[in-house]
């Protein structure tokens, strides 16, 4: 698609380097940013002022190594990024006390002996060393991961924007940003096939290929001022991205979750901009059901009140560039997705907070609103690639997945669901957690949040459900009110499976009916888990909170276990503590049914 479409825009005409997409030192247009957006940005600019840009070390590197800690390279690595950048934003809106800052910064980068981040050290493909094989950089092996693409994007246009300023004290500042650009992002781009992003050695591509080609053509686009050169960049990334397309299903959906949207359909977004820029609007593509799917996504998993569906490595409350998804809006002519978008707009630097992304920063900047969007009436959800079903009925939301134990950032939780009532979490997912060494490793599965016991799953005869994209639904059929599938092939061999048929509905009343039928090939115990925001009270038959009553045979015992929220990064959607409820049966034949209402009982 991406690669036919760009072929036939330079068809008739080509295209030119050296592009500029914001406006540069000295414009009005900096002077004209709302006194909101000014104040932001002086209050970032004091809270970095006066503090050093910190030492990027060895051992802090070596530190991924040896104990999984990411933060003791990441730490200084993203400080120095985000001072920079909030440097060049407070010199661009008159503060020149900012410079020898902006000038500090671009040198302690470009010093760096690595734009890659410790996590990221090794390239994972065949043959590849493994992380103690190598714990230190190689530098005579210049790689591309997700922050060094990010990296070369903020010196491109920090470059750029600022380019008289820094003439103005030597024209050699520019100069190396220049040599360090062509060195470690388009070089490596033009010469290399073997990074696994690129979708030549691994076709398993995720969000990496477009967050990557979204930063490396923002850099090639500003720094690249031959237009054939460019123009071969464009066709070599367009070709990319198509191999992405190919692994994303066709309803759009992110099996990443929708808090990787902003890496994955946002950054997809950001290249479809740019070749439509750099083509002279030769090229859109914004009619394309697949595209549309794609940038729609953010609208279909969201609950309300910030909170988002959260399978896989998804927070329940995610960041979205709400700037971006408002663009999609604009895009595709979707005003309930234009609506979503300018509901969660974010502050000016809230782009920095986390992986500091700059052109996020000044697409928010130099987006105006328009007239407010209309968000419409929420309607169900069928995604028959990703097999999710959302179903909303008088209040209350239900979501819940099929799919398989193999998808990226898998949590093995195939047949598990979702409910919210009136904008409140009752029975959830826990969602992600900060990211160490085990999170991407052979020891993934020893984190609690991944593991099937901590979804809303049973656990068959003390067995789990197993990753892999064999263990996987069967017979998935969406139904008017919900979805019904079957999950024997989910569990191993070992939890002695024959039949799974799971039904999940959400009534008009907003009452939740979950029905199960399980067979055995020999009789085994069966603990139903329900993972519950608030605290719950067991009764006879009933698990109650304050806003839901889940009921079950009486002749079943459930226990309560309270799991204290201690991870920082899933503390930011579930302050406190979740509660865990095991609700047991035995046997080898079990029709059981449980029904979730309203919390008035005790």
């Amino acid at each position: 698609m991406i690669t036919d479409a760009f072929a036939k825009a330079v068809q008739s005409a080509g295209i030119h380097g050296g592009w500029t997409f914001f406006p540069v030192d000295g414009d009005p247009a900096w002077q004209a940013l709302s006194t909101e957006d000014r104040e932001q940005i002086r209050e970032l600019w004091e809270s970095f002022r006066g503090q050093s840009y910190p030492m990027r070390t060895l051992t802090g590197f070596m530190e991924f190594v040896r104990s999984g800690s990411r933060k003791s390279d990441e730490t200084p690595y993203f400080f120095r990024r985000r001072k920079l950048c909030t440097a060049a934003l407070a010199c661009l809106t008159g503060n020149r006390e900012a410079m020898d800052d902006v000038l500090d910064g671009i040198w302690c980068i470009c010093e760096e002996s690595t734009w890659v981040i410790s996590a990221h050290n090794v390239n994972p493909i065949p043959g590849a060393p493994t992380p103690a094989e190598r714990p230190i950089p190689d530098v005579e092996e210049v790689y591309i991961d997700l922050f060094a693409a990010q990296t070369g994007m903020i010196l491109a246009l920090v470059s750029n924007l600022l380019a008289d300023t820094l003439d103005a004290v030597t024209p050699l500042v520019r100069k190396r940003i220049h040599v360090e650009l062509e060195r470690r992002i388009i070089r490596p781009f033009l010469e290399h096939d073997e990074f696994w992003w690129m979708g030549v050695r691994r076709k398993d591509l995720c969000n990496w290929t477009p967050w990557i080609l979204s930063n490396v053509l923002m850099t090639a686009c500003i720094e690249v001022v031959d237009g054939e050169k460019l123009s071969g960049i464009l066709e070599r990334a367009a070709w990319m991205l198509d191999r992405w397309l190919d692994v994303v299903p066709e309803d759009g959906g992110c099996d990443e979750g929708v808090g990787y949207w902003n890496m994955a359909g946002g950054a997809f977004l950001d290249c479809l901009e740019l070749y439509e820029t750099v083509t002279m609007g030769r090229m859109q593509l914004w009619t394309e059901p697949k595209v549309r799917n794609i940038l729609s996504f953010p609208k279909k998993a969201e609950i309300g009140d910030g909170w988002f569906i959260n399978f896989a490595d998804c927070d329940a409350r995610p960041i979205l560039s709400g700037e971006r998804i408002e663009t999609a809006g604009e895009r595709l002519g979707d005003e309930e997705l234009r609506a979503l978008g300018q509901r969660i707009r974010n502050r000016a630097g809230d782009d920095l907070s986390d992986v500091p992304h700059f052109s996020r920063v000044l697409h928010r900047l130099f987006h105006s609103t328009s007239d407010p969007a209309c968000p419409g009436e929420k309607t169900d959800v069928w995604l028959p690639d990703l097999q999710i079903r959302i179903v909303r009925r008088a209040g209350a939301t239900l979501a819940i997945k099929g799919g398989s134990n193999g998808e990226s950032h898998n949590h093995n939780d195939v047949g598990s669901f979702i409910l919210f009532r009136k904008g409140k979490p009752l029975i959830v997912d826990a969602g992600n957690m900060t990211y160490t060494a085990k999170t991407f490793s052979d020891e993934r599965y020893s984190l609690w949040n991944v593991r099937s016991v901590y979804h809303n799953l049973p656990i068959i005869g003390g067995c789990e459900q197993l990753p892999g994209e064999e263990y996987r639904a069967e017979r998935v059929r969406k139904l008017p009110d919900g979805l019904a599938l079957g999950l024997e092939k989910a569990y191993g061999q070992a939890a002695k499976v024959t039949a799974y048929d799971r039904r999940c509905e959400l009534r008009n009343n907003g009452e939740l009916l979950i029905r199960d039928e399980i067979t055995l090939s020999m009789p085994q115990q069966i603990q139903w888990v329900f993972m519950l925001r608030e605290k719950p009270e067991i009764h006879k038959g009933k698990v109650i909170t304050p806003s839901m009553v889940l009921q079950f045979p009486e002749k079943m015992t459930a226990v309560t276990e309270t799991i204290p929220v201690e991870d920082p990064r899933m503390s930011s959607s579930f302050p406190g503590n979740l509660y865990r409820v095991m609700i047991s049966a035995d046997g080898i034949v079990l029709h059981v049914e449980f029904t979730v209402g309203g919390g008035k009982e005790r």
